[in-house]
């Protein structure tokens, strides 16, 4: 199983959207992503449970979690989301960085945006690692 993770810092938006979108689509017998911060919030944001919840993907009980080292373990590769000097370093690991606008405090309508932007990316990260699920393959 190969694990990829999904960080910001609050891990309340754009990391919980990417490892949704990512186990939603990719195959789950081969690769599965987990989010995570380096200063978690209390909960991910309403506006994103509310614009994922639109696209089928139901983060309402995910929880922010801390970034550590036990959980990096055995990962394959670490997505920043454009955390600029504040994004975590793992060591050993192939790192890719998505500038994404942070959603905390953006109208639906922008975040649904990052949205899409998001499951572009991740589509493509699934396709270029050969692990997308092949019903998904189409979209």
């Amino acid at each position: 199983m190969r694990t990829f993770i999904f960080a910001c810092i609050h891990n309340a938006g754009r990391s919980q959207m990417s490892a949704g979108f990512f186990n939603q689509l990719a195959d789950p017998e081969l690769a599965r992503a987990v989010s995570a911060g380096t200063q978690p919030a209390e909960h991910v944001h309403p506006v994103v449970v509310d614009a994922m919840r639109e696209v089928g993907i139901d983060l309402s009980d995910a929880k922010p979690q801390k970034l550590t080292a036990e959980l990096a373990q055995g990962a394959e590769m670490l997505i920043t989301m454009g955390c600029g000097d504040e994004c975590p370093y793992v060591p050993g690991i192939r790192r890719d960085d998505w500038p994404l606008p942070d959603p905390k405090g953006q109208r639906i309508e922008i975040v649904r945006q990052t949205r899409e932007e998001i499951r572009t990316r991740v589509l493509a990260l699934l396709d270029s690692e050969n692990v997308l699920l092949e019903s998904n393959s189409a979209r």
